[in-house]
Protein backbone atom coordinates (compact mmCIF):
# COMPACT_ATOMS: atom_id res chain seq x y z
CA UNK A 1 0.00 0.00 0.00
CA UNK A 2 2.98 2.44 0.28
CA UNK A 3 3.78 1.73 -3.45
CA UNK A 4 -0.11 2.68 -4.02
CA UNK A 5 -0.13 5.91 -2.14
CA UNK A 6 3.60 7.41 -3.65
CA UNK A 7 1.78 6.02 -7.88
CA UNK A 8 -0.77 7.60 -7.18
CA UNK A 9 0.42 10.96 -5.51
CA UNK A 10 2.70 10.94 -8.68
CA UNK A 11 -0.14 10.74 -11.00
CA UNK A 12 -2.10 12.94 -9.49
CA UNK A 13 -5.07 10.65 -8.79
CA UNK A 14 -7.68 11.79 -5.85
CA UNK A 15 -7.83 8.98 -3.04
CA UNK A 16 -8.48 8.27 0.73
CA UNK A 17 -5.77 6.81 3.12
CA UNK A 18 -7.06 5.13 6.37
CA UNK A 19 -4.40 3.95 8.72
CA UNK A 20 -4.64 2.01 12.14
CA UNK A 21 -3.01 3.20 15.28
CA UNK A 22 0.31 1.54 14.89
CA UNK A 23 0.23 2.07 10.69
CA UNK A 24 0.23 -2.05 10.33
CA UNK A 25 -2.49 -1.70 8.37
CA UNK A 26 -2.93 1.20 5.51
CA UNK A 27 -6.56 0.94 3.35
CA UNK A 28 -6.06 2.83 0.17
CA UNK A 29 -9.32 3.90 -1.94
CA UNK A 30 -9.32 6.28 -4.92
CA UNK A 31 -12.53 8.34 -5.39
CA UNK A 32 -13.50 5.85 -8.00
CA UNK A 33 -12.77 2.30 -5.83
CA UNK A 34 -15.04 4.34 -3.11
CA UNK A 35 -18.14 4.01 -5.45
CA UNK A 36 -18.17 0.68 -4.63
CA UNK A 37 -17.58 0.78 -0.75
CA UNK A 38 -19.59 1.99 1.76
CA UNK A 39 -17.61 4.39 3.21
CA UNK A 40 -17.87 8.11 3.85
CA UNK A 41 -16.31 10.73 4.75
CA UNK A 42 -15.74 14.58 5.16
CA UNK A 43 -12.73 17.08 5.73
CA UNK A 44 -14.93 20.21 6.29
CA UNK A 45 -17.12 21.53 8.96
CA UNK A 46 -20.55 19.98 8.53
CA UNK A 47 -24.08 19.74 10.22
CA UNK A 48 -24.60 22.08 12.96
CA UNK A 49 -24.17 20.43 16.46
CA UNK A 50 -27.35 19.35 18.62
CA UNK A 51 -28.45 17.10 21.30
CA UNK A 52 -27.93 13.37 21.50
CA UNK A 53 -28.70 10.91 23.68
CA UNK A 54 -26.03 8.82 24.64
CA UNK A 55 -25.94 6.74 27.79
CA UNK A 56 -22.45 5.98 29.09
CA UNK A 57 -20.96 2.69 30.86
CA UNK A 58 -17.50 3.95 31.58
CA UNK A 59 -15.13 2.17 33.46
CA UNK A 60 -15.20 2.51 37.61
CA UNK A 61 -12.45 4.78 39.02
CA UNK A 62 -10.57 2.17 40.47
CA UNK A 63 -10.21 0.48 37.43
CA UNK A 64 -8.99 3.45 35.93
CA UNK A 65 -6.58 4.45 38.17
CA UNK A 66 -4.98 0.70 38.41
CA UNK A 67 -4.17 1.63 34.78
CA UNK A 68 -2.89 5.42 35.82
CA UNK A 69 -0.45 4.14 38.65
CA UNK A 70 1.22 2.10 36.31
CA UNK A 71 1.44 4.61 33.68
CA UNK A 72 3.02 6.90 36.70
CA UNK A 73 5.63 3.89 37.66
CA UNK A 74 6.73 3.91 33.93
CA UNK A 75 7.33 7.71 34.20
CA UNK A 76 9.11 7.48 37.27
CA UNK A 77 11.52 5.01 35.72
CA UNK A 78 12.23 7.51 33.04
CA UNK A 79 10.81 5.35 30.19
CA UNK A 80 8.51 7.73 28.86
CA UNK A 81 7.40 11.62 29.77
CA UNK A 82 4.21 11.89 28.69
CA UNK A 83 1.82 8.50 27.33
CA UNK A 84 -2.00 9.28 25.81
CA UNK A 85 -3.85 7.10 28.29
CA UNK A 86 -7.55 5.67 26.46
CA UNK A 87 -10.39 3.40 27.23
CA UNK A 88 -13.65 1.62 26.40
CA UNK A 89 -17.06 3.03 26.91
CA UNK A 90 -19.88 0.43 26.32
CA UNK A 91 -22.45 3.55 24.94
CA UNK A 92 -26.31 3.26 24.10
CA UNK A 93 -28.07 5.64 21.44
CA UNK A 94 -30.94 5.14 19.29
CA UNK A 95 -28.15 6.20 16.22
CA UNK A 96 -26.93 4.08 13.89
CA UNK A 97 -23.43 4.68 12.92
CA UNK A 98 -24.65 6.26 9.39
CA UNK A 99 -26.48 8.21 11.47
CA UNK A 100 -23.76 9.38 13.87
CA UNK A 101 -22.41 10.02 11.21
CA UNK A 102 -25.25 12.15 9.85
CA UNK A 103 -25.52 13.90 12.68
CA UNK A 104 -22.14 14.23 14.17
CA UNK A 105 -20.92 17.97 13.76
CA UNK A 106 -17.18 17.95 13.55
CA UNK A 107 -14.22 18.97 10.67
CA UNK A 108 -13.23 15.47 10.37
CA UNK A 109 -15.46 12.48 9.87
CA UNK A 110 -15.30 9.72 8.76
CA UNK A 111 -17.30 6.49 8.05
CA UNK A 112 -16.08 2.96 7.79
CA UNK A 113 -18.77 0.95 6.80
CA UNK A 114 -20.73 -0.40 9.76
CA UNK A 115 -17.50 -1.25 11.81
CA UNK A 116 -16.85 2.25 12.88
CA UNK A 117 -17.40 6.21 12.52
CA UNK A 118 -15.19 8.93 13.68
CA UNK A 119 -15.68 12.64 14.61
CA UNK A 120 -12.31 14.12 14.75
CA UNK A 121 -11.52 17.99 15.85
CA UNK A 122 -8.01 17.32 15.57
CA UNK A 123 -5.50 18.04 12.27
CA UNK A 124 -2.71 15.36 11.45
CA UNK A 125 -1.01 16.71 8.46
CA UNK A 126 -1.54 19.50 6.35
CA UNK A 127 0.33 19.53 3.06
CA UNK A 128 -0.65 22.58 0.49
CA UNK A 129 1.94 23.31 -2.33
CA UNK A 130 5.38 22.32 -0.21
CA UNK A 131 4.39 23.04 3.14
CA UNK A 132 3.45 20.64 5.51
CA UNK A 133 1.42 21.34 9.05
CA UNK A 134 0.38 19.73 12.29
CA UNK A 135 -1.81 20.87 14.66
CA UNK A 136 -1.52 18.97 18.38
CA UNK A 137 -4.32 19.40 20.51
CA UNK A 138 -3.50 18.95 24.24
CA UNK A 139 -5.28 20.43 26.79
CA UNK A 140 -9.28 20.11 27.84
CA UNK A 141 -11.14 22.45 30.13
CA UNK A 142 -15.33 22.84 30.18
CA UNK A 143 -15.87 25.85 28.61
CA UNK A 144 -18.45 27.28 31.31
CA UNK A 145 -16.03 26.36 34.40
CA UNK A 146 -15.36 29.96 35.75
CA UNK A 147 -12.81 31.76 33.47
CA UNK A 148 -11.78 28.61 31.77
CA UNK A 149 -9.36 30.05 29.09
CA UNK A 150 -7.25 31.85 31.65
CA UNK A 151 -7.32 28.69 33.46
CA UNK A 152 -5.77 26.29 31.36
CA UNK A 153 -3.53 28.49 29.70
CA UNK A 154 -2.05 29.26 33.59
CA UNK A 155 -2.24 25.36 33.89
CA UNK A 156 1.52 24.33 34.97
CA UNK A 157 0.51 20.64 34.07
CA UNK A 158 -1.03 21.61 30.98
CA UNK A 159 1.81 24.02 30.02
CA UNK A 160 4.15 21.00 30.39
CA UNK A 161 2.52 18.69 28.15
CA UNK A 162 1.91 20.79 25.87
CA UNK A 163 5.31 21.57 25.43
CA UNK A 164 5.87 18.11 24.85
CA UNK A 165 3.85 17.00 22.75
CA UNK A 166 4.84 20.49 20.33
CA UNK A 167 8.47 18.96 20.64
CA UNK A 168 7.92 15.47 19.26
CA UNK A 169 6.32 16.70 16.73
CA UNK A 170 8.71 19.81 15.85
CA UNK A 171 11.65 16.70 15.64
CA UNK A 172 8.70 14.38 13.55
CA UNK A 173 8.08 17.13 11.20
CA UNK A 174 12.16 17.69 11.12
CA UNK A 175 12.16 13.80 9.51
CA UNK A 176 10.70 15.02 6.07
CA UNK A 177 10.96 18.65 6.19
CA UNK A 178 13.26 21.67 6.67
CA UNK A 179 12.51 25.04 8.48
CA UNK A 180 10.32 24.17 11.26
CA UNK A 181 8.56 26.33 12.73
CA UNK A 182 6.26 26.94 15.48
CA UNK A 183 3.73 29.03 13.81
CA UNK A 184 1.51 29.87 16.29
CA UNK A 185 2.03 28.30 19.94
CA UNK A 186 -0.88 27.17 22.12
CA UNK A 187 -4.35 28.73 20.99
CA UNK A 188 -7.74 28.51 22.19
CA UNK A 189 -10.66 26.87 20.23
CA UNK A 190 -14.02 25.75 21.37
CA UNK A 191 -16.25 22.46 20.92
CA UNK A 192 -19.37 21.74 21.14
CA UNK A 193 -20.38 18.48 22.93
CA UNK A 194 -23.78 18.28 22.95
CA UNK A 195 -23.85 18.20 26.38
CA UNK A 196 -21.46 20.84 27.56
CA UNK A 197 -18.91 23.06 25.66
CA UNK A 198 -15.24 22.41 25.96
CA UNK A 199 -12.04 24.15 25.17
CA UNK A 200 -9.26 22.74 23.65
CA UNK A 201 -6.03 24.02 23.26
CA UNK A 202 -3.75 23.64 20.20
CA UNK A 203 -0.36 25.08 18.45
CA UNK A 204 0.36 25.06 14.75
CA UNK A 205 3.83 24.04 13.52
CA UNK A 206 4.67 24.17 9.78
CA UNK A 207 7.80 22.87 7.75
CA UNK A 208 8.76 22.89 4.08
CA UNK A 209 9.08 20.06 2.39
CA UNK A 210 11.10 19.33 -1.08
CA UNK A 211 9.20 20.26 -4.10
CA UNK A 212 9.45 16.04 -5.34
CA UNK A 213 7.14 15.04 -2.10
CA UNK A 214 4.79 13.23 -4.38
CA UNK A 215 7.15 11.32 -5.68
CA UNK A 216 8.09 9.88 -2.48
CA UNK A 217 4.73 10.43 -0.53
CA UNK A 218 4.29 6.57 0.83
CA UNK A 219 7.40 6.28 2.94
CA UNK A 220 6.65 10.35 3.90
CA UNK A 221 3.71 9.30 5.41
CA UNK A 222 4.76 5.82 7.04
CA UNK A 223 7.84 8.05 8.70
CA UNK A 224 5.44 10.22 10.82
CA UNK A 225 3.23 7.57 11.92
CA UNK A 226 1.52 6.74 14.50
CA UNK A 227 0.66 10.43 15.31
CA UNK A 228 2.83 11.79 18.14
CA UNK A 229 -0.23 13.18 19.68
CA UNK A 230 -1.68 10.08 20.56
CA UNK A 231 0.92 8.11 21.61
CA UNK A 232 3.58 10.36 23.65
CA UNK A 233 6.65 10.58 24.27
CA UNK A 234 9.64 9.29 23.93
CA UNK A 235 7.53 7.33 20.98
CA UNK A 236 8.84 3.86 20.78
CA UNK A 237 8.94 3.06 24.29
CA UNK A 238 5.74 4.81 25.28
CA UNK A 239 3.64 2.53 22.17
CA UNK A 240 5.56 -0.71 24.31
CA UNK A 241 3.79 1.05 27.63
CA UNK A 242 0.41 1.49 26.01
CA UNK A 243 0.22 -1.86 24.60
CA UNK A 244 1.21 -3.27 28.09
CA UNK A 245 -1.60 -1.07 29.96
CA UNK A 246 -4.25 -0.61 28.23
CA UNK A 247 -6.91 -2.96 28.33
CA UNK A 248 -8.17 -2.43 24.89
CA UNK A 249 -6.52 -3.07 21.17
CA UNK A 250 -7.18 0.55 19.63
CA UNK A 251 -7.22 -0.81 16.33
CA UNK A 252 -8.16 1.59 13.43
CA UNK A 253 -8.89 4.22 16.76
CA UNK A 254 -6.12 6.96 17.05
CA UNK A 255 -5.29 5.85 13.70
CA UNK A 256 -5.31 8.38 10.77
CA UNK A 257 -7.16 8.97 7.42
CA UNK A 258 -6.41 11.39 4.86
CA UNK A 259 -7.62 12.46 1.67
CA UNK A 260 -5.29 13.58 -1.19
CA UNK A 261 -7.35 15.78 -3.55
CA UNK A 262 -4.60 15.58 -6.55
CA UNK A 263 -2.59 18.06 -5.29
CA UNK A 264 -2.44 18.46 -2.03
CA UNK A 265 -2.94 16.49 0.96
CA UNK A 266 -5.20 16.70 4.91
CA UNK A 267 -5.77 14.63 7.45
CA UNK A 268 -7.00 13.97 10.79
CA UNK A 269 -6.42 11.76 14.12
CA UNK A 270 -9.14 9.24 14.85
CA UNK A 271 -10.21 10.34 18.09
CA UNK A 272 -13.90 10.65 18.85
CA UNK A 273 -14.82 7.06 17.81
CA UNK A 274 -17.33 4.57 18.11
CA UNK A 275 -17.13 0.73 17.34
CA UNK A 276 -19.68 -0.95 16.23
CA UNK A 277 -19.18 -4.79 17.58
CA UNK A 278 -21.87 -7.38 16.95
CA UNK A 279 -24.42 -4.66 17.74
CA UNK A 280 -23.04 -3.11 20.31
CA UNK A 281 -21.60 0.24 20.45
CA UNK A 282 -18.47 1.01 22.10
CA UNK A 283 -16.62 4.27 22.52
CA UNK A 284 -12.82 5.15 22.65
CA UNK A 285 -11.66 7.65 24.46
CA UNK A 286 -8.48 8.83 26.48
CA UNK A 287 -5.67 11.68 26.94
CA UNK A 288 -2.18 12.49 27.81
CA UNK A 289 -1.14 11.75 31.39
CA UNK A 290 1.94 13.57 32.60
CA UNK A 291 4.02 13.18 36.42
CA UNK A 292 1.87 16.39 37.26
CA UNK A 293 -1.41 14.69 35.92
CA UNK A 294 -4.63 14.26 38.63
CA UNK A 295 -6.26 10.58 38.30
CA UNK A 296 -9.50 12.17 39.16
CA UNK A 297 -9.30 14.87 36.44
CA UNK A 298 -7.77 12.80 34.27
CA UNK A 299 -10.59 10.09 34.58
CA UNK A 300 -12.72 12.82 34.60
CA UNK A 301 -11.56 14.08 30.77
CA UNK A 302 -11.53 10.76 29.07
CA UNK A 303 -15.76 10.57 30.33
CA UNK A 304 -15.97 14.22 28.83
CA UNK A 305 -14.65 12.78 25.73
CA UNK A 306 -17.62 10.32 25.22
CA UNK A 307 -19.12 12.51 23.35
CA UNK A 308 -21.43 12.77 19.79
CA UNK A 309 -21.59 16.73 18.45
Amino acid sequence: MINKLTTLTRSGTPFLVISDFKADKLLVYTIDELQNEDIEFSMSPSVVPSQTLLRKHPISFETYKKGFAKIITHIKRGETYLLNYTCTTPIETPLTLREIYTKAHAKFKLRFKNEFVCFSPEPFINITNNTISTYPMKGTIDANSHNAEAVILADEKELAEHIMVVDLLRNDLGIVATKIKVKRFRYVERLETGEKSLLQVSSHISGTLQDNWRENFGPLLKKLLPAGSITGTPKRSTIEIIEAVETHQRGFFTGVFGYFDGHNFDSAVMIRFVENRDGKLFYKSGGGITLESSCKREYQEMLDKVYIP
